[in-house]
């Protein structure tokens, strides 16, 4: 069996080795699988003769947690985890989370709040000089400027406030190897200017060739339609082709820059690096500390893609993963799927089969192979473009291959589907093979609200798409004899969303008949296009005013008015009732949400004749995806049983299907 990496200098010299030639320091528990980023790069690195030594959530309060191997030949690693930390420790409402699943037993308190600032200061202190390379979701998303929710204002590169070198974003395989072979070669960490997927510190821009001057930290920190101007720049380059270099000034500090993205990667190249010597456990060091939630989640689910060109406004992936689809081959899965089946505790069932985007198997249009995702359209907002390839052909086949795989009983698919896609497939092979195969009882989807003004910012396709995708899966449920549901999630708050668009998608939940089984406010998490939105008011690719909830009382409100059965929310539906002027929906007729108070009856009753409606709310991040070192997205199957954190380098992010 393949052994773990080091862990501690007892085990490096078990090895014969008398020092690492990298400290990879995470906020997670370590486990050794594809779904966690520390598992990808150490095992990559290894493979290219690299000595790699794991440190898992040191004690930041002891410099001496992180002297474990003593000091590198080239440098530390650093990542938060596959999650954002403050994502990982707070709700949407700033209040902290009761579980860590990256964390033994699911114990809170093992990392700290900005994880990858406090670990590398803490190195910082021993090591003054040694490189410090950051990676994960947590420092990917944070790599320029940037606004940060928790503290309310707009905060440096962190590269700066970190003390760190160099910034490997997005998911890291190309990057990282390019910086430990310039590192191995002698080059200074300062001069590793060129390297494609880095972000790094000068002194001025001699040596940057023709660099889009973006606006300095003091311009965006003072004025937000400034702010809003940069990110736009920013989010037109994205894409590895056709990206240019963006310089942003930070005074007598310098500059920050940031390279172009790295290329994808090939179809040989990803199934390589999923065939790398994972040992897939966790370390045996938590065996008696209740092991490790997080795996637990995606131990029987395959990643099947990476990137994802859906475009949703309030998801980071355009900024980390990117748009360009990677996939792994047939065989890479087949592979793992027959392997899978020789675990003893494998029951037969494969939770999940896919990615940021389950039904995503191919690049939106073969331009993007050659020339990059276009800058200024999306491939399916607002309506798909005429260039899309739509076509399921691929994942159905491979999906026929994982079900004759012996010993398997059930493929699900649990990451989501991307209805809009499937009502564009004129051939609904694989709708009709999703009902009759992959589902069990329930389809989650995302449609994430009901009104077209809402829609419109979150980047989300017109309700009536929705209505569409609902008639064709029942279609295919009646065909096939099958009584199975679609069960969707909606958020509350986005930017754009007033009390009147608030109080509509409370009739439509009304109308479904039950309470959504996942409600989620906005939360405003760096680096995407919601949260520009958020912070500034501005549409910052259309310079359009959008209209922002951010009182507390009134985000309670739009949330409370999706819940409206619960008996503790009575007043606020109230209160959103009266300010939209929609008394008409207190009352006992069919289409109220509220009745009215009974005179001589303190008590409050809705609809439902005042029973409890226990409507759960799971955190955005932890739907969306397993993401550490390089942000792997892996498989979405963790936040519909996860629920807590949508996650970075899946919710585990998540495995609730929002798409």
């Amino acid at each position: 069996m393949q052994d773990f990496l080091p862990v501690t200098k007892k085990e490096m010299k078990q090895r014969g080795w008398n020092q690492v030639d990298f400290a990879y320091i995470t906020g997670d528990a370590y486990v050794d699988h594809p779904s966690f980023g520390t598992a990808i790069i150490s095992r990559l690195l290894e493979s290219r003769g690299y000595k790699v030594g794991i440190i898992s959530q040191p004690d930041w309060k002891k410099k001496e947690s992180i002297q474990v191997f003593g000091e590198p030949r080239l440098g530390f690693l650093v990542s938060a985890g596959n999650m954002d930390s403050m994502v990982n420790h707070y709700t949407v409402s700033k209040k902290h989370r009761q579980k860590d699943s990256y964390s033994p037993g699911g114990q809170m308190g093992l990392r700290p709040d900005r994880a990858v600032i406090v670990y590398s200061n803490l190195i910082r202190q021993t090591y003054k000089k040694t490189p410090i390379i950051l990676g994960g979701i947590e420092a990917s998303l944070r790599r320029l400027a940037h606004y940060d929710y928790w503290d309310n204002k707009v905060k440096h590169s962190v590269l700066l406030d970190s003390g760190a070198d160099i910034i490997s974003y997005g998911m890291g395989e190309h990057s990282i190897v390019e910086i430990a072979d310039a590192l191995s070669s002698g080059i200074p960490v300062e001069e590793l200017t060129y390297i494609a997927g880095t972000v790094f510190k000068c002194k001025d821009l001699s040596r940057i060739y023709e660099p889009i001057i973006l606006p300095s930290y003091e311009e965006v920190k003072e004025d937000k339609k400034t702010y809003a101007d940069s990110f736009a720049i920013q989010y037109q380059n994205t894409d590895p082709f056709t990206a240019r270099p963006m310089a942003e000034s930070y005074g007598t500090k310098g500059y920050i820059v940031q390279n172009p993205p790295a290329l994808p990667l090939t179809q040989q190249e990803m199934d390589d690096v999923y065939a790398l010597p994972y040992t897939e456990k966790v370390h045996p060091m938590y065996d008696e500390l209740g092991g490790i939630p997080a795996l637990e989640e995606i131990k029987f689910s395959l990643t099947s893609n990476r990137g994802c060109f859906g475009g949703c406004n309030f998801c980071a992936l355009t900024f980390h993963q990117g748009r360009i689809l990677q996939t792994r081959s047939h065989e890479s899965l087949i592979e793992e799927a027959t392997r899978m089946t020789k675990d003893p505790d494998f029951k037969g069932y494969i939770h999940d089969v896919g990615g940021p985007t389950a039904d995503f198997r191919q690049p939106s249009c073969q331009k993007q192979l050659t020339k990059g995702v276009c800058k200024n359209k999306q491939c399916l907002f607002p309506t798909p473009c005429k260039n899309l390839t739509v076509d399921h052909s691929d994942y159905v086949a491979l999906l026929r291959k994982l079900r004759r795989i012996p010993g398997v009983k059930k493929v699900f698919i649990r990451s989501g589907v991307r209805f809009d896609y499937v009502v564009a497939d004129r051939n609904k092979t694989f709708l009709n093979e999703l009902v009759e195969h992959h589902v069990s009882g329930q389809l989650r989807v995302a449609p994430e609200h009901v009104s077209d003004q809402v829609l419109k910012y979150m980047g989300k396709p017109s309700h009536s798409i929705y209505q569409q995708f609902l008639k064709e899966y029942d279609a295919a449920n009646k065909k096939t004899g099958k009584q199975q549901y679609a069960v969707p999630y909606f958020m509350s708050s986005h930017p754009g969303c007033t009390m009147k668009e608030a109080v509509k998608l409370a009739e439509y939940v009304r109308d479904l008949g039950f309470t959504p089984e996942q409600v989620q406010d906005f939360y405003p998490t760096p680096s995407t296009l919601s949260t520009c939105m958020y912070y500034t008011g501005i549409h910052p690719l259309t310079g359009e005013k959008v209209y922002v909830p951010k009182n507390p009382h009134e985000k309670a409100i739009q949330r409370a008015l999706m819940q409206y059965k619960n008996p503790a929310n009575r007043e606020l539906v109230l209160e959103g009732l009266k300010m939209t002027g929609r008394m008409d929906l207190v009352g006992y007729g069919t289409k109220c949400l509220i009745r009215p108070i009974r005179e001589g009856h303190g008590e409050h009753q809705g609809n439902d004749g005042g029973k409890k409606n226990n409507g759960r709310s799971d955190s955005r991040n932890t739907r969306r995806g397993l993401t550490d070192f390089r942000g792997n997205k892996r498989n979405a199957t963790i936040s519909a049983k996860k629920s807590t954190i949508r996650n970075t380098h899946k919710k585990s992010n998540s495995k609730g299907g929002r798409k």
